[in-house]
């Protein structure tokens, strides 16, 4: 099985990583070519563009002009360890153990607007721009135009590298859009998680972000292959439910409420 997660606006680039192997990101041709329309943007552009604070649009056109290659361990980190959102605090990263974190290198990849494909390892340099960004470049009016079918030919690579067709979607429908359904040669299962509020099960975002993380986790120790495998994900109470599941494809995750 092949994973895929989103990446996180946070980012932490201060707290040194806790390994020392990494490897570079495969299409920065594609992310070269992004940069040079974002540095032409000024600050106002940028805040308007993203619909951020004018403080946050003057940290990321800071951004936009250091951004160098090449990409060493003194000017980037490596992305599963750089990302800061709540899928990575369900992921733990910096506790996977030497043998996890290589299987993580293998089987899961982090969708990015700005690298299109992360490996875990990957260095790379700090920036915002996430995958909904309206952003006009020389391929089209935003990111979908401009990724077109590079993203799902790229995870096609992975998935036959990994001799598997089954690919674990556990990003947002704001990044997963931008693998191209047509060209992506894998069997998608979407899972999905619930919990209980005030007696009905339904999707809080933030719990959810965070189980997308630990069931990331779980794959990548467990070496999940298997449809019927993933089922067996019991990580801080989910349970997964056949009654509650109408698609075989998205397997239902159920949580009782929290106190």
């Amino acid at each position: 099985m092949i994973t895929v997660i989103s990446p996180a606006k946070n980012l932490d680039f201060e707290t040194p990583a806790n390994v020392s192997t990494y490897s570079q990101p495969e299409l920065l041709e594609h992310s070269e070519e992004l940069m040079t329309v974002c540095r032409t943007l000024s600050s106002q552009q940028v805040a308007s563009l993203m619909k951020i604070s004018d403080k946050l649009a003057g940290l990321n056109v800071a951004r936009f002009s250091e951004w160098s290659q090449p990409f060493t361990t003194g000017n980037a980190k490596q992305a599963v360890l750089a990302f800061n959102g709540d899928v990575y605090t369900g992921l733990e990263a910096t506790t996977l153990s030497d043998k996890a974190l290589e299987y993580t290198q293998q089987h899961l990849r982090i969708l990015s607007g700005l690298y299109g494909v992360l490996k875990p390892l990957d260095l790379m340099q700090a920036y915002r721009l996430e995958m909904g960004t309206k952003l006009e470049n020389s391929r089209g009016k935003n990111l979908y135009e401009f990724w077109g079918s590079i993203i799902a030919q790229k995870l096609n690579e992975t998935l036959a590298q990994a001799n598997t067709t089954q690919l674990v979607n556990l990003a947002s429908n704001e990044y997963f859009k931008a693998v191209d359904k047509k060209v992506l040669n894998a069997d998608i299962i979407t899972p999905i998680f619930k919990d209980c509020k005030n007696g009905q099960y339904k999707v809080i975002s933030f719990y959810a972000k965070k189980a997308r993380g630990m069931m990331a986790r779980y794959i990548m120790e467990q070496q999940v292959s298997s449809l019927e495998s993933l089922k067996q994900f019991d990580v801080a109470g989910y349970y997964f439910s056949e009654e509650a599941t109408s698609k075989a494809n998205e397997p239902v995750f159920l949580r009782a409420e929290q106190n």
